[in-house]
C-alpha cells in the first residue's frame, strides 16, 4: 500500500494549476446517464474517485473514450443500458449513488447498491430516496441495495428538502430533467459544483432556473449533444491556499476563478496571509506569524466548507494562540485529530468543537489516513514539523487530489511516495 514520506520543515513557493473539480465532475457523469446522444466531458481531474465513476458507467453500458491525458471523456450510451449498480463498484464511493436518479428517469428501474466512501458521519440517503419518491420512483431496500422503478415518466412535482443535502440536491436535479411538468426543489444546496452540474445540464437543453436555494425545472423529453468543460476544483485551491499560509508560503495559484472561495479568502487574512487576486489567478504571500482566529464554523455554501475543516485545524495548531472549530456538517469529521496529536497538537473535542491550543511545535511521525480530507491535513502538518513524517494509506488522497506530490515537490515540498 502507498505511502508518503516528507522531511519537514519545507517553505512553499513557486506556481500550481488547479485541476478540475472531483466533486462537479461525479454528478456531471452520473447526468451523462440521461443522454441518447455523445457527451464530451473535458478538464477531469486524473483522480481514482473518476476512475471509479466511468467503471461505473462502463458497467451500465456506457461506451467510454478517454484522451491520451485522460482528462477528456467521451460518453456514448448503448440503447439498451443496464441497471445494475453493483457494490463493488459503488461501496468505495459515496458519489456512486448519483446514478440512482438518471437510472429511474431514463430507463424507469434500478438496482443501486447503498454507497461506501470517507467514514466521516451518518450521511443517509433517505434525502435523496424520499424526493425521488416524490417525483414517482417506488422503492424498496433489499440485501443492502435500492430496489428501484417507476411506471414510465416521472411526474414533476413540489419538493422541500427538510434539511440542506448536496447529494439529495443533485440527483433530484438530474432525475426532474426527463421528468413531465415542472419540478420546483426548495431548500436546495447551492454549492457551486452543483451550479455547475444545472450549467451542464442547460447547455444540453434541461431548463433549469434559480432562484436563490430554490431551483425550477421543466421537463424535457431529451437532452442534446454537448461537449462540457469541468470546473477548476475549490477545495484544491483552498487546499493549496492553506498551505501557502501555514509554510510562510509565496504561490501563485492558476486556472482557478477566486470568487468561488471569498469565505476562505477572507478567513486567511485574518490568519494575516496577504492575497491578492486577478480573474483567473490567486498571489498568496503566507505570515511570518500566524494569527489565531477564535471560532471558526464550517456551514453550507457560502461558508466556510466542511472539506477544509481539517486543513484549517493545522492552521490553527501553529497559530498564535487558543482557537476552535466547529464542525456543523458531519458528525464524524475529527478522525484526523488523534494523528495531529500524535505530531505533538494540543487539541481538545467537546461534542462538535475542537479547541486547539495555538504554536504547536510538530514533530515528524508515523501517520495514518482516516479519509480524503484528514489525509491532506496530515500532508500539510508534515510540511511543517521539524523531521520525518511516514503517512499510510494515501488511497485515500489519491481519491480527491490529482497526483498532489508532484505539485507539492515543484513549489519546495520534499515529499517521496513509496510503494
Amino acid at each position: 500500500m502507498d505511502k508518503f514520506v516528507i522531511n519537514g520543515p519545507c517553505k512553499i513557493k513557486g506556481n500550481v494549476s488547479i485541476s478540475g473539480s472531483k466533486n462537479a465532475s461525479l454528478p456531471i457523469l452520473a447526468a451523462t446517464l440521461l443522454f441518447d446522444k455523445p457527451v464530451v466531458i473535458k478538464n477531469l481531474p486524473r483522480v481514482r474517485d473518476i476512475n471509479t465513476m466511468l467503471n461505473l458507467l462502463k458497467s451500465l453500458g456506457s461506451k467510454i473514450i478517454l484522451s491520451r491525458d485522460k482528462k477528456t471523456a467521451k460518453i456514448i450510451n448503448k440503447k439498451n443500458m443496464k441497471t445494475f449498480a453493483s457494490y463493488s463498484l459503488v461501496k468505495t464511493m459515496r458519489g456512486s449513488i448519483l446514478v440512482l436518479g438518471p437510472l429511474i428517469s431514463k430507463h424507469h428501474q434500478s438496482k443501486t447498491s447503498l454507497p461506501g466512501g470517507c467514514l466521516i458521519g451518518a450521511r443517509p440517503v433517505n434525502y435523496h430516496l424520499e424526493s425521488l419518491k416524490k417525483l414517482g420512483m417506488e422503492y424498496e431496500l433489499k440485501d443492502g441495495y435500492i430496489l428501484a422503478k417507476s411506471k414510465g415518466r416521472l411526474i414533476g412535482t413540489n419538493i422541500n428538502f427538510p434539511k440542506i443535502s448536496v447529494g439529495a440536491t443533485e440527483n433530484s436535479i438530474i432525475a426532474a430533467c426527463l421528468a413531465k411538468g415542472k419540478t420546483i426543489l426548495k431548500n436546495c444546496a447551492i454549492e457551486p459544483e452543483i451550479k455547475d452540474l444545472t450549467n451542464f445540464l442547460n447547455k444540453a437543453g434541461a431548463k433549469i432556473k434559480w432562484s436563490g436555494r430554490t431551483c425550477k425545472i421543466i421537463g424535457v423529453n431529451s437532452l442534446n449533444k454537448t461537449e462540457y468543460s469541468v470546473m477548476p476544483d475549490r477545495i484544491e485551491a483552498g487546499t493549496f491556499c492553506i498551505a501557502a499560509t501555514l509554510a510562510k508560503g509565496n504561490l501563485q495559484i492558476n486556472n482557478f476563478n477566486p470568487r468561488i472561495i471569498d469565505t476562505e479568502i477572507k478567513v486567511l487574512k485574518k490568519f494575516g496571509s496577504k492575497i491578492k487576486t486577478t480573474e483567473n489567478k490567486i498571489f498568496i504571500k503566507g505570515p511570518q506569524k500566524i494569527k489565531s482566529i477564535k471560532n471558526i464554523k464550517t456551514k453550507e455554501f457560502p461558508g466556510i466548507p466542511t472539506d477544509l475543516q481539517a486543513q484549517l485545524m493545522v492552521l490553527m495548531c501553529k497559530a498564535d494562540g487558543k482557537s476552535s472549530i466547529t464542525e456543523n456538517i458531519f458528525e464524524n469529521r475529527f478522525m484526523h485529530v488523534a494523528e495531529l496529536q500524535r505530531l505533538g497538537a494540543e487539541i481538545n473535542i467537546k461534542n462538535n468543537i475542537a479547541m486547539i491550543k495555538g504554536n504547536t511545535k510538530f514533530i515528524g511521525a508515523e501517520l495514518m489516513s482516516s479519509d480524503l480530507r484528514a489525509s491532506v491535513a496530515l500532508v500539510l502538518a508534515a510540511i511543517v514539523s521539524n523531521g520525518k513524517s511516514h503517512i499510510n494509506r494515501i488511497y485515500h488522497l489519491d481519491r480527491g487530489y490529482e497526483k498532489i506530490e508532484n505539485k507539492l515537490k515543484k513549489i519546495g515540498v520534499k515529499i517521496k511516495r513509496l510503494k
